[in-house]
């Protein structure tokens, strides 16, 4: 089934005294939300034992986790060393995802930096296929991995990247930030039609198994003339994308993602929103 979901904690998260990540399962709950995304992006700092306390509330709550691996991934660079580190995080992310009692990871593949693209490209696609050796050998196959699109002209991520990468193997499964795809596309994302045509590359590229249970980031951002600049809340008129447009698309097209929330301190609120969208239908 679809699930709704925060993106870490909201605003009102610490304003209702709230302090520890277990707390999050009830509270997620108790707003009829399904899902959680717990973000590594500064670094792995859980302890096995913090995993194990989290994982138990959220499995008592009946509500599903995904994590968010550490932002310094980068399979482009050309250093070999650097591109050891960007494996140990996502290789270190999945066991403590694992630990979490979650099956999706979700990772930012690339940086261009000085390379043409297709270099750039390139290359990200052959460190994926040598990552995937790795989760195979570490036993982590039964868990999903989400390369991002991203929304900076900087980042490699694509639509039609993320798609090549993914088809490397079917442990990768498409993240797509809705947010980022419009931020990068300049504000491409209006129409029921604009979200169905890309969500049928992909089925085209993967197939509709793949796509079925495919993973979403969602918020509007600001741009510029680079793509991203910053996330906002539902409540801005000038930027999009809207979300109800992709609630027909994903109905019309039989798919159920599992939707995170990455809005500007409203992330619980705003996965409620999409929810009750959606289920309005």
């Amino acid at each position: 089934m679809i699930k709704f979901g925060p993106s870490g904690n909201s605003l009102s998260f610490a304003a209702e005294g709230y302090k520890h990540t277990e707390e999050a399962a009830a509270f997620v709950k108790e707003r009829g939300l399904d899902c959680y995304e717990y973000s590594f992006g500064r670094g792995i700092h859980m302890t096995e034992q913090k995993a194990l306390s989290v994982a138990k509330a959220f499995r008592e709550a009946g509500v599903e986790i995904s994590v968010h691996a550490p932002y310094f991934i980068n399979f482009a660079n050309p250093d070999d060393e650097m591109a050891e580190k960007s494996y140990g995080y996502v290789l270190d992310s999945a066991k403590m995802l694992r630990l979490l009692g979650g099956r999706r990871l979700v990772f930012h593949p690339a940086t261009q930096g000085k390379d043409e693209r297709p270099i750039a490209v390139e290359r990200t696609k052959e460190r994926l296929k040598i990552l995937r050796d790795k989760i195979y050998m570490s036993g982590l196959e039964d868990l999903m991995f989400c390369p991002e699109t991203m929304g900076k002209t900087a980042q490699i991520g694509t639509i039609e990247e993320i798609a090549a990468f993914c088809e490397v193997d079917p442990i990768f499964t498409p993240c797509v930030d809705f947010g980022h795809v419009n931020a990068r596309e300049q504000g491409s994302l209006k129409t029921k039609e604009d979200y169905r045509v890309r969500l049928q590359y992909l089925i085209d590229r993967l197939g509709v198994d793949r796509m079925k249970h495919f993973h979403v980031h969602f918020s509007k951002i600001q741009y510029g003339a680079k793509g991203e600049i910053r996330h906002l809340t539902f409540a801005d008129e000038v930027y999009g994308p809207e979300f109800a447009p992709l609630a027909v698309a994903l109905k019309e097209l039989a798919l159920e993602p599992y939707i995170v929330s990455e809005s500007d301190g409203m992330q619980a609120e705003e996965a409620a929103e999409m929810k009750r969208v959606y289920l309005s239908l």
